[in-house]
């Protein structure tokens, strides 16, 4: 690897090899970012969440928690990730029953020298993958997609905002 690929790939060593990013130097901000994920799936499978008719429970309720328990573990899972000391994880769910579909929005806060992006996104995931285990004995083919950064503030790279047309969400 040339000197000048080291230097575009922060996350090499001068070997080659992965390495985990030193923030030790980083003013230490307030961070935010906000991530989306949809779970589509029937119409029947909608309104057995909504009326609490799952078997394994209440299937929002528990993606919620696992969501926010895999938000703050995003460093064992996603190898270059920093473990944070997140300050804040929230979940939020709206059904869409025009179009079959969970649409599940996470946000994660931090003061840190790092930004919470990967938490984010993580939580999301967990959140999505846990409505299609909790409801999976009912629909089988449900689909998961659409799993993105919506917006995040702090640090040195500054704000990002997806166009909310983009997103496809009502209000959003």
């Amino acid at each position: 690897m040339s000197k000048k690929d080291q230097q575009e790939f922060t996350h090499f060593n001068e070997k080659g090899r992965a390495k985990m990013v030193d923030v030790g130097e980083k003013p230490v901000t307030h961070r935010r970012a906000v991530a989306e994920a949809k779970v589509y799936t029937s119409a029947e499978t909608i309104a057995r969440i909504q009326e609490q008719r799952i078997k394994k429970g209440d299937v929002l309720g528990v993606a919620q928690i696992a969501g926010i328990m895999n938000a703050k573990r995003t460093s064992e899972i996603v190898p270059m990730c920093h473990p944070l000391n997140i300050t804040s994880v929230d979940l939020d769910f709206k059904i869409n029953q025009e179009q079959n579909y969970i649409h599940i929005e996470a946000e994660v806060g931090i003061s840190s020298q790092t930004g919470v992006e990967m938490e984010a996104l993580t939580a999301v995931s967990t959140a999505a993958l846990t409505i299609y285990d909790m409801c999976k004995s009912v629909d089988k083919a449900m689909e998961l997609g659409e799993i993105r950064l919506v917006k995040k503030s702090g640090g040195q790279s500054g704000d990002f905002i997806r166009d909310s047309k983009e997103r496809g969400v009502e209000n959003g």
